[in-house]
């Protein structure tokens, strides 16, 4: 079903997103349970399916570039929340291990996620956030990261 309805051209679908975007982002790094910011923890959860991964597999798990992978890296290092060990077979190449202290904070994460997720699809049926779901991956198809970034 295309969506030509006249009266959904009225909804602001961009202002919309940046602001929940942004109030989603500011009440989660807010929270006093919060020990790791909002991308700290997709990048633990990354390496809670998959430790030692490689910082540019990583990079892409996340929609980040080089620049941007590399200083969340630097920063949840010096977190101690992760390890950061040259790769066996590519010494240019770096791969990132999760630390014990790392465990605790995917832990933590994961419980303040579940916590989050149920209070944005609280209202809503499952019916519903599938849609909203099946809409918010369709961005990524219209629109995919260029590869310069």
């Amino acid at each position: 079903m295309r969506n030509n309805d006249a009266g959904t051209r009225r909804h602001r679908l961009i202002y919309l997103l940046s602001v929940a975007h942004r109030r989603l982002q500011r009440w989660m790094a807010a929270r006093p349970e919060s020990e790791v910011t909002p991308a700290q923890a997709g990048l633990l959860f990354i390496l809670g399916k998959q430790d030692g991964i490689l910082m540019g597999e990583a990079g892409v798990a996340l929609d980040m570039g080089p620049a941007g992978i590399s200083g969340l890296v630097d920063r949840t290092v010096a977190a101690k929340l992760i390890e950061r060990r040259a790769d066996r077979e590519d010494g240019r190449a770096f791969r990132i291990w999760l630390t014990p202290k790392g465990r605790t904070a995917l832990a933590q994460a994961k419980l303040s996620a579940a916590e989050v997720n149920a209070a944005l699809t609280e209202g809503f049926t499952a019916a519903e956030i599938d849609i909203v779901a099946r809409w918010l991956t369709s961005i990524q198809d219209k629109f995919p990261r260029h590869s310069d970034e």
